[in-house]
C-alpha cells in the first residue's frame, strides 16, 4: 500500500545543486527563506493557497521539455542522479574490478546503457530468440508458457501475478493473481468518450502499428495486428473491475485451491505457468477478481491464436523498449511519454541510464549512498519525529467523539504496535546470483528483472521476513504495509531543500516529515483499506458495527469533497478511487500540526522569514507538494491513479482545517472556504 508518489527532501551532498533555486548567496550575505521567497503576492491565500504558496517558484522554473512536471523534487532528483552518475562512471572506468563485485555490476550495467552505437547496431537482435519463441507458439498452452516467461523478464501479460503476504495469515507468503494485462494505464482509457481519451486511443492504434512495423510486419499486416490487439485488450478491459471497485481488500480476497483454479479456468494452464515461473507444490492461490479470470479463460478460446501471439510480442517489447535502439525507444517514448504525459523530448541518455541503473541495482547503490551521503544520526532524528506523531495520534484517538471505548482500545493497540523502519535496512539483499556483463544493455535489464522475479518467487513456502524493505535509502518515497503494520521512511527524507547547512526549523520538519510522511503513513493504517487489518497485519474486522458506520459516513464526506474538484478539462477527481490517499493526507497534516504545537518554536511563537509558526507550518505543507504538472500528466493520473494531483493534496485537506482558515484570514465567500458542516474530520 504505497502512500506517496514522492517526498521532497534533501541530503547535505545535494546542497550545491539547489543554491540558486532558493536564493542562497555566497559569503556571509543573508540567506533567502524558501517559504517567503516562493510566495506569489499577486494571489490571495483565500483564492488559491497552492499558487499563493508556490507561485513565484513556478514562474521562475518552467517545466523542462524532458519532464512531465517540475518542482523541488525534480531538482532533488536531478542532483541525486548526478551523484549516482559519478558512481556509475567511476565504476565503468575500472578495468580490473572483481567479477561479481558491486562496482563491476554497476559499471558494466551503466556502460552497456551508454553504448548507443551498439544498441542501434543491434536493433531487435537481442530479442530475436524471444520473438522466435512466441512465433513458435502452437496452442493456448504455449500462450500461457510464453506469458510466464514475459512475466520473468519484461512485463505482466494476461494478468498481474506475485508472491506476498497472505492478507489473512500475515506470517505466510501466498500466491496472488489479479486483473491486468492491459497496455494502457487503466480500463477507462479504452472507453472514455471525452476528446482527450478519443485522441489517446487513436494515437495508441498508430503506435501499435508502428511497433509491429519495427518488428518487421508490412503495412497491412501491422495495421491488422494493431486493430486486433485493440479489440483483444478492449475485451479484457471491459471485464476488468473499475479501479475504485478494487479498493476493498475483503472483496479482493478469494482464496481457492490450485485444483479449483485449474478446473475453473481450463484454458489457462496454471501448471504450465507455475512451471515457467519456477513455482512448485502450489497448494492455494488468492484471486483478486475471479470473474476476470473466467472472462480471460473464454478470450483464450474465442480470439485467434495469432492475435495472442501479437499481443505477447507487443508486451515483451513494450516492457523493454526503453533499453533498446533509438528507433524503438523513440516510438515508445512518443506514445507513453508525449501522448500520455505531455513530455516533449527524452531525458539525456546518461540520466535515463543512471535512473535505470538505480532501478535495477538499487540495493548495490544504496550501500554506497548510506556510506557516502547519508548524515549520521538520520535514524535517530526520523524516529524522534515519528514517535512524536505516534504520540499525538494516540491523543486524538482517545478524544474521538464518534468511536466507542471498546473500538478505541483496539485502535490504540494497533497504533502501539506500528513498526517504524527508518533510514536504511540493517540487512541488504544478496545480489550475488545476478550476472551483469558488458555484452548487452537489454540483456542486463532482463537479467536484473529475472533476478527480482526469482527473489519474489523464492519467498513462497518460506516464513515472511518482516525485516525486509521495499525501497532503497536513496528513494524519495515512503509507504505503509498493512500486512506488517509498519511504515517505512528511507533516510533521504531527513532534510529539507533550502537548508543545506543545517536542519530546517521544526515548522518545516513537522509539516513535511511529520505531517506528509509519518502522519500520512500512520493514517494509512486507519484509512478505508488499512482499517480492515488488525494489529498483527491480518485482514480482520476489529470494529464495532456502529463505529464502522460512523467511520464510513465520514469517509463518504471526503469522497464527495474530492469528487467536486476539476483539475483539467472536464475531468473530476475520482473521490472513491483517491479516498485512501486523501484520508491519509488529511490525517497527516492534522497530526503534524498538533505535534508541531508541542515544539519550542511554536510555544515561543518564533518568527522566521517574517512568518509566524502557524504560517510556516501550512506553507511548509504546500512546499511538500510544490509540483507544477503538465495537463496531459494530470489527465492520465485522474483516470488511473489513487493519488489526487498535487495541488489538491494541498488545498483539499487544508480547507478542512479551521486552524488553517484562521491563520490566513480565509472567510466565507473565498474560494478556499468550506462551511463547517462539510469540513471533514476523521481522526
Amino acid at each position: 500500500m504505497r502512500a506517496r508518489i514522492f517526498l521532497l527532501s534533501l541530503v547535505p551532498a545535494i546542497a550545491l545543486g539547489l543554491t540558486s533555486a532558493f536564493g542562497q548567496s555566497n559569503g556571509d550575505a543573508e540567506v533567502t527563506d524558501p517559504l517567503a521567497s516562493h510566495i506569489d503576492p499577486g494571489i490571495k491565500p483565500g483564492d488559491d493557497f497552492f499558487l499563493y504558496a508556490n507561485g513565484n517558484w513556478f514562474k521562475a522554473n518552467p517545466i523542462p521539455a524532458s519532464e512531465q512536471s517540475n518542482g523541488l523534487w525534480q531538482l532533488i532528483q536531478d542532483t541525486i542522479n548526478a551523484q549516482i552518475r559519478t558512481l556509475c562512471e567511476s565504476s565503468s572506468r575500472l578495468t580490473n574490478a572483481e567479477k561479481g563485485s558491486d562496482k563491476q555490476k554497476i559499471g558494466d550495467f551503466f556502460l552497456t546503457g551508454m553504448d548507443s552505437v551498439a544498441l542501434n547496431k543491434n536493433g531487435l537482435r537481442d530479442l530475436k530468440s524471444d520473438l522466435d519463441r512466441i512465433d513458435g507458439v502452437k496452442d493456448r498452452k504455449g500462450v500461457v508458457a510464453a506469458a510466464s516467461y514475459i512475466h520473468r523478464v519484461s512485463g505482466s501479460p494476461l494478468f498481474r501475478f506475485g508472491v506476498g503476504q497472505d492478507d489473512k495469515i500475515s506470517s505466510k507468503n501466498a500466491i496472488f493473481v489479479a486483473q491486468g494485462g492491459l497496455s494502457l494505464p487503466d480500463r477507462n482509457f479504452y472507453f472514455d468518450t471525452d476528446a482527450r481519451a478519443v485522441m489517446i486511443r487513436k494515437k495508441f492504434g498508430e503506435h501499435l502499428q508502428n511497433m509491429f512495423m519495427i518488428m518487421g510486419y508490412d503495412d497491412a499486416g501491422a495495421k491488422q495486428a494493431a486493430d486486433n490487439l485493440i479489440k483483444l485488450e478492449s475485451a479484457i478491459a471491459n471485464t476488468s473491475r473499475k479501479r475504485e471497485d478494487t479498493r476493498d481488500p475483503l472483496k479482493n480476497y478469494n482464496k481457492m485451491s490450485f485444483k479449483q483454479l485449474t478446473e475453473s479456468t481450463p484454458n489457462l494452464d496454471w501448471a504450465v505457468f507455475a512451471e515457467g515461473a519456477g513455482l512448485h507444490d502450489v497448494d492455494t492461490v488468492i484471486v483478486g477478481q475471479p470473474e476476470f479470470l473466467t472472462a480471460l479463460n473464454g478470450y483464450l478460446q474465442s480470439f485467434p491464436l495469432e492475435d495472442w501471439k501479437n499481443y505477447l510480442k507487443f508486451h515483451l517489447i513494450r516492457g523493454l523498449a526503453r533499453y533498446m535502439d533509438d528507433k524503438t525507444y523513440q516510438e515508445s517514448f512518443s506514445f507513453y511519454s508525449t501522448t500520455l504525459r505531455g513530455v516533449q523530448e527524452p531525458k539525456p541518455r546518461w540520466k535515463r541510464v543512471v535512473e535505470q541503473t538505480d532501478g535495477s541495482l538499487g540495493e548495490l547503490i544504496g550501500r554506497v549512498y548510506v556510506a557516502e551521503y547519508l548524515p549520521k544520526g538520520t535514524k535517530e532524528k526520523l524516529l524522534e519525529i515519528g514517535n512524536a506523531i505516534k504520540s499525538v495520534y494516540a491523543e486524538r484517538i482517545k478524544a474521538l467523539d464518534w468511536m466507542s471505548e471498546a473500538t478505541k482500545e483496539k485502535a490504540l493497540r494497533k497504533l502501539s504496535t506500528v513498526i517504524m523502519k527508518v533510514g536504511y535496512p540493517d540487512k541488504w539483499k544478496d545480489l550475488t546470483s545476478m550476472q551483469i556483463d558488458r555484452a548487452s544493455y537489454v540483456q542486463n535489464v532482463k537479467k536484473a528483472n529475472e533476478w527480482s522475479f526469482n527473489y519474489m518467487i523464492s519467498k513462497f513456502g518460506k516464513p515472511v521476513d518482516r525485516t525486509e524493505w521495499e525501497m532503497e535509502p536513496q528513494t524519495y518515497n515512503a509507504y505503509y504495509n498493512a500486512s506488517n503494520n509498519e511504515i517505512v521512511v528511507p533516510g533521504c527524507n531527513i532534510l529539507v531543500p533550502g537548508y543545506e547547512r543545517k536542519l530546517a526549523d521544526d515548522a518545516l520538519l513537522y509539516s513535511i516529515i511529520g505531517g506528509s510522511t509519518f502522519g500520512h503513513e500512520i493514517t494509512h493504517g486507519f484509512d478505508d483499506q488499512g482499517s480492515k487489518y488488525d494489529e498483527r497485519g491480518n485482514l480482520n474486522n476489529w470494529w464495532a458495527p456502529e463505529d464502522s458506520a460512523r467511520f464510513y459516513a465520514r469517509t463518504r464526506m471526503i469522497v464527495r469533497q474530492f469528487d467536486a474538484y476539476i483539475p483539467v478539462d472536464t475531468l473530476h477527481i475520482n473521490g472513491d478511487l483517491t479516498q485512501g490517499e486523501n484520508i491519509a493526507d488529511l490525517g497527516g497534516v492534522m497530526m503534524g500540526y498538533q505535534a508541531f504545537q508541542k515544539t519550542g518554536q511554536y510555544t515561543k511563537h518564533e518568527r522566521i522569514g517574517g512568518l509566524d509558526p502557524d504560517q510556516r507550518y501550512f506553507l511548509g505543507y504546500a512546499l511538500a507538494w510544490m509540483i507544477n504538472e503538465r495537463p496531459e500528466a494530470i489527465a492520465s493520473q485522474i483516470r488511473s491513479n489513487e493519488h489526487s494531483p498535487a495541488k489538491f493534496r494541498v488545498i483539499g485537506p487544508l480547507t478542512d482545517m479551521p486552524e488553517f482558515l484562521s491563520t490566513f484570514g480565509i472567510k466565507k465567500g473565498d474560494p478556499m472556504w468550506r462551511d463547517e458542516g462539510v469540513r471533514v474530520k476523521i481522526w
